[in-house]
């Protein structure tokens, strides 16, 4: 096949390669042997972050000079694109913010990735866009629904894609990711985010007794014990499902989109009893209210990407992303007396 010959010299462009997510893709990457640029502003993500291997370019995906100049100077053959906003009822709160990060700079990217002839392009969207499933687990073909402005910025980038792709040419897979955690079973990078809301990182930073107590957020949901069910995918499997994205484009897949999850729904009960149980640690949580554009239960279908792109999680197991998320929170507040 013809792209593996120039293969040697192509390089993967990763936007935001210096936030939680991204900086697993760029560590896979350069594991494998890949050449890659991370770009990010740094608003969220850190320099540190970024593994040394890799090439990091400070700078916002709206500058489009910018990314031509990457494009040009690197031979990028493939765009995987994370940098963007991700809190749910900050997006609520601000959503003119998260459409412009989310869908007006993915809308300038796409634009120099088809001008300068990038050919492949995976893009970070979110089970957000399904909204409150009908039925789960829900699968691809689910009539998105979003809840929330967060979720319709992901949609709208994922129709731009689908539109652009079939007038340019431009080939991509966007991956609906469920409810990404853990952290690098190697402990090179982790969800690093101060005040992050996500359940594991905030359950992890109570048992280490950096919080004093945290909140769940609504106990009358319709689900088996009243608080929310979420699909949970270790982060790593997350990043290997981007590496099947990409081979499978460059092998002359067709574009298409791919649910990313375990196909198993927790509680947040269910969670913070893991949580508890690993770290030994029983610390306080409160009942708080319900927060704005909170579905009550979302949980993948995952048939179709273990079929297509062949891929196997192999991390797939509550306590093992909770053992790992906890070694993580060790090692940062490690990096944060160092610093200091």
């Amino acid at each position: 096949m013809r792209w593996q010959m120039g293969h040697g010299n192509m390089t993967v462009l990763v936007t935001g390669g210096a936030g939680y997510i991204g900086s697993h893709m760029v560590l896979q990457l350069v594991d494998a042997g890949e050449k890659v640029v991370a770009l990010d502003n740094l608003s969220t993500g850190f320099r540190w972050a970024v593994d040394p291997r890799a090439e990091l370019v400070v700078g916002d995906i709206g500058d489009q000079d910018l990314v031509r100049a990457i494009v040009r100077k690197h031979s990028v053959d493939a765009i995987i694109h994370f940098a963007g906003s991700i809190v749910v009822p900050d997006s609520v709160a601000d959503p003119l913010g998260y459409y412009n990060n989310n869908t007006v700079k993915s809308r300038a990217l796409m634009e120099v990735a088809v001008s300068s002839g990038v050919k492949h392009f995976i893009f970070s969207s979110t089970a957000a866009v399904y909204g409150n499933p009908k039925e789960n687990p829900v699968s691809e073909e689910a009539v998105p629904a979003p809840m929330s402005p967060y979720g319709s910025s992901k949609l709208m980038t994922e129709i731009m894609l689908a539109d652009t792709g079939r007038a340019h040419g431009l080939r991509y897979v966007a991956l609906r990711y469920f409810n990404v955690a853990g952290a690098d079973p190697d402990g090179r990078s982790g969800q690093s985010t101060p005040r992050a809301t996500h359940l594991i990182k905030v359950a992890c930073e109570t048992a280490l007794g950096q919080r004093t107590h945290m909140e769940v957020f609504g106990r009358d949901y319709e689900t088996p014990d009243g608080t929310c069910l979420r699909d949970y995918i270790h982060v790593r499997d997350l990043a290997r499902a981007h590496m099947a994205a990409l081979s499978y484009l460059r092998a002359g897949g067709q574009s298409d989109i791919f649910n990313c999850g375990y196909s198993k729904g927790y509680s947040v009960l269910q969670v913070i009893d893991a949580v508890k149980r690993v770290s030994g640690v029983d610390f306080e949580v409160r009942m708080a209210p319900r927060r704005a554009g909170d579905p009550a239960a979302i949980v993948a279908k995952s048939e179709k990407i273990r079929s297509v792109l062949g891929w196997v999680p192999e991390l797939d197991n509550l306590d093992r992303i909770v053992t790992h998320a906890l070694a993580w929170e060790d090692r940062l507040s490690e990096l944060k007396r160092q610093a200091s």
